[in-house]
């Protein structure tokens, strides 16, 4: 993986992304306008030697981003980490919905999901349980637990965060750290988040906090897999046998 100080974006791919996908705006302004006058963009991955040409209009990439999209066999819900080794050389990181890097196999034409800890830069391994109350939605602010902050994903820096659900589909919400009770919230963007999820009170999501602890962290809704079910039935041995509640993985 390349140097997680090179500057870097995460791209959730949503319905439609063969056809092309948008360049975050805050990464286009400080590294891509008015610094470059190339309109094609070169993709590596570490799927194979070849290098994709890539059509930059505008904020979008298009010509050549299918055939980048086909080779990888990239699906709705996965997570792409585009990293610009200049010269508009960009390294290109996939993960899978569950958040675990893409690994492939020679030929590339299969790939499969490498376990958490064969990542090296970007951190995967905290998962936690969001249930949605009256108060958070109507305050639309969300606690995280405080093991939160022995995340390496997250930074009490970054004023904000992305919500992505399985489909992909993503939210912008405003990442705060309170000294005072030492905890990071959420003070905008769950409510919406929620609200588009169609959720209703005493939903339950759980969250796996993706990230380097440099750039925006990633609260991807977290699979059916065996961590998070530990979550959620440690959570209901504690309601007293209260199962009434839905876990919207």
């Amino acid at each position: 993986m390349a140097n997680p100080h090179e500057p870097h974006f995460f791209k959730p791919l949503l319905p439609g992304f063969h056809d092309g996908v948008t360049i975050p705006l805050s990464f286009f302004s400080h590294h891509i306008q008015g610094k470059t006058n190339g309109k094609k963009w070169k993709l590596r991955s570490d799927a194979s030697d070849q290098t994709w040409e890539v059509i930059q209009e505008g904020r979008r990439l298009t010509g050549g981003w299918k055939d980048f999209t086909t080779a990888h066999d990239l699906q709705i819900g996965d997570v792409l980490v585009f990293k610009h080794e200049g010269d508009m050389v960009f390294h290109v990181t996939p993960f899978g919905p569950s958040c675990c890097e893409i690994q492939y196999t020679h030929p590339h034409s299969i790939k499969e999901e490498a376990d958490v800890d064969d990542t090296h830069s970007f951190s995967f391994d905290y998962c936690f349980l969001a249930e949605v109350t009256a108060s958070n939605i109507n305050e639309d602010k969300l606690y995280l637990p405080v093991e939160a902050t022995t995340c390496t994903a997250l930074n009490k820096q970054c004023k904000e965060i992305i919500f992505v659900n399985k489909e992909g589909n993503s939210w912008t919400g405003s990442l705060r750290y309170s000294k005072a009770d030492d905890m990071y919230y959420i003070r905008k963007g769950w409510r919406k988040f929620c609200e588009e999820n169609r959720c209703t009170i005493g939903d339950l999501f759980v969250f796996n906090v993706v990230g380097d602890g440099n750039t925006t962290p990633l609260m991807c809704v977290c699979p059916e897999r065996k961590e998070c079910s530990e979550l959620l039935i440690k959570h209901l041995s504690r309601m007293n046998g209260e199962s009434s509640l839905t876990c919207l993985f």
